[in-house]
């Protein structure tokens, strides 16, 4: 299938749900708490995205019964809300994605309730680290597996593995779109489709301590590592414009 291509007035559109996207964010950072429950943070987030002019993307997506995803500790991904509240040294993935007039955006941050051992503080700065990493050296005309290679290649720099089975992708007229974009390399870098003016994308790195295989919980959804060790995930949403890479879910 074909990578779609937006023109320039069409980016324009897709950065208005970026944007509320990375407000969100920061708004979800600025109230993680000890004593909040993720089901707070959930409403907090779906009812400033609705005063804002944006669809909660998430909510009913693939049957999805929340706003935003929230993953603790060992739960690295596509995690539900509950009513737990957090507690200190929790580490919390906050995955959040907007629609407004068909187009739609996408993002996620890790961080931590209160102090944080710093070996998982590390993880989180590596997460955020490797999309900047790889920004460095995309233009038009590289493949995406040389893409995926760049963040394989970071994240076992630093000394952890990526989740297995699971991407960043392509955005824009739906939220998940071609390409797949792998933290790993499958196959052969030099291979597949490559970046043009036009492409939008999100790259979100997925890190684990040791074991990088996935195990979903019992609820369809919860995504953890073999070894029950926590993870860390982190999502920018790219478009590239005048050969150039613009992150579009960075807070203006």
């Amino acid at each position: 299938m074909a990578i779609p291509i937006k023109k320039i007035k069409e980016i324009e559109e897709i950065k208005k749900p970026a944007q509320i996207v990375a407000k969100t964010l920061k708004l979800l950072k600025e109230n993680t708490k000890v004593g909040i429950t993720p089901l707070e943070l959930d409403k907090l987030a779906e009812e400033f995205i609705i005063k804002n002019g944006g669809r909660p993307a998430f909510k009913g997506l693939y049957n999805f019964p929340n706003a935003v995803c929230i993953s603790i500790n060992n739960c690295i991904i596509h995690g539900i809300p509950s009513n737990t509240p957090l507690k200190e040294g929790d580490i919390v993935g906050y995955d959040v994605g907007v629609e407004i007039n068909g187009w739609y955006g996408d993002a996620a941050i890790t961080v931590g309730v209160g102090k944080i051992e710093e070996k998982y503080q590390k993880m989180i700065d590596i997460s955020k680290e490797a999309i900047y990493y790889a920004i460095k050296h995309i233009k038009p005309g590289i493949r995406y597996k040389q893409i995926s290679k760049l963040l394989e290649e970071f994240i076992k720099s630093k000394g952890y593995v990526p989740l297995k089975g699971y991407s960043g992708h392509g955005i824009g007229r739906k939220p998940h779109e071609e390409p797949q974009i792998l933290n790993y390399v499958e196959g052969k870098a030099n291979q597949g489709e490559k970046v043009k003016n036009g492409h939008v994308f999100c790259l979100e790195p997925m890190i684990c301590m040791e074991c990088g295989e996935p195990v979903v919980g019992e609820n369809g959804w919860d995504v953890y590592c073999a070894d029950m060790k926590v993870g860390v995930h982190y999502e920018h949403q790219i478009a590239i414009v005048n050969n150039k890479p613009i992150i579009l879910t960075e807070v203006k």
